[in-house]
């Protein structure tokens, strides 16, 4: 019974050991370290801006998203290069891009979604040349409601990237 064992054993393991010393004689080519990455604009790292206060400025306006996306339209990338020019003709200006959704879908789902609301718009106001260490993002998710009626225009008008200027601590807008 031991030799029938054994035999078993060997007669599993033996295909393997013999493919193993069949792929001994490939040569293995030496790889180069990947070449670093050069800083590009998008990846540029966020202003800190939890000590501003952060306020409205009439000149950016809102974007608002369709239903479950963080996709540009049309219409908001238009905003946005208008948004775009206005902050590249105030240059030192930090802002904000808040993400919000609509009451629907759970707080986590929201708060990831409004993220990636928020990211798209700090991104593509980076492709059009502001630069991306001015912006920073945060995600209110559902937690920041316009209007808290459940009909379709409410939800439309919930679904929404802000871009606020930040103010340093201590500054007033009227200083």
């Amino acid at each position: 019974m031991e030799n029938r064992l054994k035999i078993s054993r060997l007669a599993i393991c033996l295909p393997a050991l013999l493919w193993m010393a069949g792929c001994s004689h490939i040569p293995r080519q030496a790889t180069a370290p990947a070449p670093a990455a050069a800083p590009s604009p998008l990846n540029a790292s966020e202003p800190v801006v939890r000590t501003a206060v952060m306020h409205a400025v009439p000149e950016l306006k809102t974007v608002h998203f369709a239903y479950d996306s963080a996709s540009l339209s049309y219409s908001a990338r238009a905003i946005l290069r208008r948004n775009a020019a206005w902050l590249k003709d105030h240059g030192g200006l930090a802002v904000q891009v808040s993400g919000n959704c609509d009451q629907r879908g759970t707080e986590e789902y929201n708060l990831a979604l409004g993220q990636r609301r928020a990211e798209t718009v700090r991104r593509y106001y980076a492709l059009l040349g502001v630069p991306a260490d001015h912006i920073a993002t945060i995600s209110y998710g559902k937690d920041q409601l316009l209007c808290s009626e459940m009909t379709p225009a409410c939800w439309r008008e919930n679904r929404r990237a802000e871009t606020l200027a930040a103010e340093p601590a201590g500054v007033s807008a009227g200083q």
